[in-house]
């Protein structure tokens, strides 16, 4: 059974435990978000840009990009308030998988759940690994993968 966080306020590495999960607020991808994306990235392929090309691929639609999603998420677990003032460094980003495509208008939300911890004194706290999925308005995981990040003890 899961120890759910039922805070929004800045946890230190001694708060957290194996079990505990967390959902973000939810958030819609928009057009702007995918052109901004490109501009800030670079990255400005045909299957997120060019709504006649993407309409003869597999998704038949504009994509958002794989990183863009990813960067959401990042945003959404951020705005939990569980590292406000309290995160040294993001660590480790390992194992992340697209499972599926964003689209234009799809609503995402991340379920986290802390599946590690591990002190680390002499840094004056300890890593946390995170299990993210980042779940799509019909209950479908689209990305998904573990975060590692170093939190401040107390």
């Amino acid at each position: 059974m899961s120890n759910p966080i039922v805070t929004n306020r800045a946890m230190h590495f001694e708060d957290f435990a194996v079990g505990q999960t967390l959902q973000s607020r939810s958030r819609t991808i928009t057009e702007t978000d995918i052109v901004n994306f490109a501009g800030l990235s670079g990255d400005f392929n045909s299957i997120h840009t060019d709504a006649a090309y993407a309409a003869t691929t597999p998704f038949q639609q504009r994509i958002a990009h794989g990183l863009l999603g990813a960067s959401i998420a990042s945003g959404l677990a951020v705005q939990t308030g569980i590292m406000d003032g309290t995160i040294m460094a993001f660590r480790e980003i390992s194992e992340w998988r697209f499972r599926l495509p964003i689209v234009i208008g799809d609503t995402i939300t991340v379920h986290m759940e802390i599946t590690e911890t591990k002190a680390m004194p002499r840094l004056g706290g300890g890593a946390v690994t995170i299990e993210m999925r980042v779940m799509n308005q019909k209950s479908e995981c689209v990305q998904q993968g573990k975060w590692v990040v170093l939190m401040k003890g107390r």
